[in-house]
Parts: C-alpha cells; sequence; structure tokens
C-alpha cells in the first residue's frame, strides 16, 4: 500500500499535474492539503474518475485538506476535538485498513506574533487527540504540511533560516513532542540524517528568489507513523519532478509504502 500527502496549493489548479501524477505514481491513499476550495466546490467527478474515494474539509480561498483512498473511506473525523477552530485544517478517517490523517498545520508567518502563538495552540491541541488516537490499536499515518523543519539538515541553510518560523526551538520542540507520542518520522526511520544527501529530500522550495532553480530547499511535509505502521513501513520517496512542472505547487508530494 502506497500512501501519499501533497499540499497542492489550489487543487482545482492543479489537476493536470494530479492527473498525470496519479497514473505514474499510483498511491492507494493520498492526503491533500490547502485546497482552497469550499467542498462544493472541489473537482469530485475529477478525482472519482481516477478511482478514489473522497472525505473533504474544504475552506473558500484559504486552508482545505482531503482524503482519496482507493477503498472504502469510514469513520470520518472533521477538525481537532475540542479546538473550536474556524480553519479547515485538519480530517482523519478509517481505509484500507489504517488510520489516516491529513494535516495542514499553521505556518505561524513570524516568531512571536499572534499567527505564532494559533500554531502552538493547535499542535497542543493535535498532541492531546494523538494521545487518544494513539490508544488503539491499528496501524495509524499522518501525514501533511507541518510548516516544521525538525532539525537542521532539512534546511538548505541553516544559519540564514535560524530563529524564523519554521525553524524555531519552539517549533522544533513541538515536533519531537509528537514523535515522543509514539510516532516515527517515517523518512527518518529508512534514511537517518548522517546516511544521507539532505538535499534529496525537500519537499518546499519557494515560488520566490529562483528557490525551486538554486535547490533552495526545505523538509516541511512528513508522514508520521504509528508503531503498527511502522512495522509494515518498507520504502519512502519524494516525487521532486513535479515542482518542476508548468503552473506547479511549491509543494512536491512525500509517501511512504508499506507491506
Amino acid at each position: 500500500m502506497k500512501i501519499a500527502t501533497w499540499n497542492v496549493n489550489s487543487v482545482r489548479t492543479r489537476l493536470p499535474i494530479i492527473e498525470e501524477w496519479v497514473k505514474t505514481s499510483e498511491p492507494d491513499i493520498i492526503l491533500l492539503q490547502e485546497l482552497k476550495c469550499v467542498n462544493e466546490a472541489f473537482p469530485n467527478e475529477f478525482i472519482e474518475d481516477l478511482g478514489y474515494n473522497i472525505a473533504l474539509h474544504g475552506q473558500k480561498t484559504f486552508n482545505g485538506v482531503a482524503i482519496l483512498s482507493k477503498f472504502p473511506i469510514e469513520d470520518i473525523t472533521i477538525n481537532l476535538p475540542n479546538f473550536n477552530d474556524p480553519q479547515a485544517r485538519y480530517i482523519e478517517a478509517f481505509t484500507g485498513g489504517v488510520r489516516v490523517a491529513s494535516l495542514y498545520a499553521p505556518n505561524g508567518s513570524e516568531v512571536g506574533s499572534e499567527k505564532f502563538s494559533y500554531k502552538l495552540s493547535f499542535y497542543k491541541h493535535l498532541c492531546l487527540h494523538l494521545e487518544q488516537v494513539l490508544q488503539h490499536n491499528e496501524p495509524f499515518l499522518i501525514g501533511g504540511d507541518y510548516n516544521i523543519a525538525p532539525t537542521d539538515a532539512d534546511v538548505h541553510d541553516p544559519e540564514k533560516w535560524k530563529g524564523s518560523v519554521l525553524v524555531s526551538p519552539e517549533e522544533r520542540t513541538i515536533f519531537h513532542q509528537l514523535l515522543n507520542l509514539g510516532l516515527t518520522d517515517t523518512l527518518r526511520d529508512l534514511h537517518p540524517e548522517e546516511k544521507c544527501q539532505k538535499e534529496d529530500w525537500y519537499t518546499w522550495w519557494d515560488y520566490r528568489s529562483g528557490a525551486w532553480h538554486r535547490n533552495w530547499g526545505l523538509r516541511i511535509d512528513h508522514i508520521l507513523a504509528s508503531s503498527h505502521a511502522k512495522e509494515k513501513l518498507s520504502a519512502v520517496g519524494i516525487d521532486r519532478d513535479l515542482r518542476g512542472m508548468t503552473r506547479p505547487s511549491d509543494h512536491t508530494p512525500y509517501w511512504c509504502q508499506l507491506k
């Protein structure tokens, strides 16, 4: 089973790229973020023709998350429980024998800002929810745009980014709190920092300053796995070429394979 996560940065704009990617990469489950459309405007027929069932949590102009699956989708949760959030950033469901969640974490804008406080609050409630999810005896994977580069090995120029949002000590502490719940960073499980080239695993390149052509990237998209999912993990990868296509998202898909 192949599970992919991708911040498409406007799903309707990326339909030609989505179609080509699905036909070549053939993911069984897709976790999408930043749909930038309400449920009624989502291209349901197009996605269904590609062979997927759909669970949606959309929002006009901003945010929005989805789960696409070749299997029936059941037990859908919209938003984090006990967190009154007007933004569409979380959806969870059971499909194909695994529980999955699609996450679009807040960017945070600037360290110390109100948006940064919102980001920390979002993650606090995410941790509380995942504590409950991980009590169940089932494989679980949470993929998405975390808007956190966990270590300097995930940043093209750590000194340039030092102290900025996405790499701040507060955000990195939160990411490691997620791991301490019993989740595993699927990439680092198979490709430890000291054994791989960091530039091979960037998932986001800014639209500005020629970041893509200069390979000024960050790894901020992740799939974390519960112990039951980790034991089935066999491969991970990124579909980097999509970032170089016409009218691309600024993110590229990251996927993992389960036995």
